[in-house]
């Protein structure tokens, strides 16, 4: 399974939108950023998106996506207009070579989801954590400190089968990404 994040190097304010590759090419998130269309296109193809959740700079690409690849999204919230197939808390979604778990982690965002493989160890964060203990706002409409944090004690339970971590901003944790969620979650509990 080979993950691309389209928007690396980007200076528009977008998330990051990766490319997975494989049984199923597979976008988690569609960004907000024009190259990520440009960057599909050289790629060439495309079976579906995958949301984490529907904040504008992770589906400010979206529709031009869908227009372009004619494909379906997957996401938390039935009743988003971007969503086309809704999926629940425990249901797996094949991304790439892998079936990916979806976890419900509401706190950022009432539809956040991150995605978890346990074959490959793999976990799409989105904007619960952020590689150096960061974590998501709990600033924004549906944001809320308290249930955040709940969704991160959620992941760090399973942290120690994580071994490639993505998320919504900044680099991804290749190594040690338990120290990352304990990290986000006591800036989380603090701040």
């Amino acid at each position: 399974m080979r993950t691309t994040n389209l928007t690396e190097g980007s200076t528009e304010f977008t998330s990051n939108a990766f490319l997975v590759e494989g049984e199923r090419d597979i976008l988690v998130d569609a960004g907000n950023d024009e190259v990520v269309l440009e960057r599909l296109r050289e790629h060439g193809s495309l079976d579906a998106v995958v949301l984490t959740h529907t904040h504008a700079d992770h589906v400010g690409m979206l529709n031009d996506v869908v227009e372009e690849f004619g494909v379906e999204v997957w996401g938390y919230d039935g009743s988003s207009a971007y969503v086309d197939h809704e999926f629940d808390e425990g249901d797996t979604v094949r991304v790439g070579d892998d079936d990916f778990e979806i976890w419900h982690t509401p706190g950022h965002k009432e539809d956040h989801v991150c995605l978890y493989s346990r074959d490959g160890g793999v976990l799409f964060a989105g904007d619960l954590v952020f590689s150096g203990g960061s974590f998501g706002r709990t600033d924004l409409d549906e944001g809320d400190r308290g249930t955040l944090v709940e969704s991160i004690e959620k992941v760090l339970e399973r942290a120690d089968e994580i071994n490639e971590l993505h998320t919504g901003h900044g680099p991804s944790v290749r190594e040690n990404a338990k120290k990352h969620v304990e990290a986000s979650l006591r800036n989380a509990r603090r701040y």
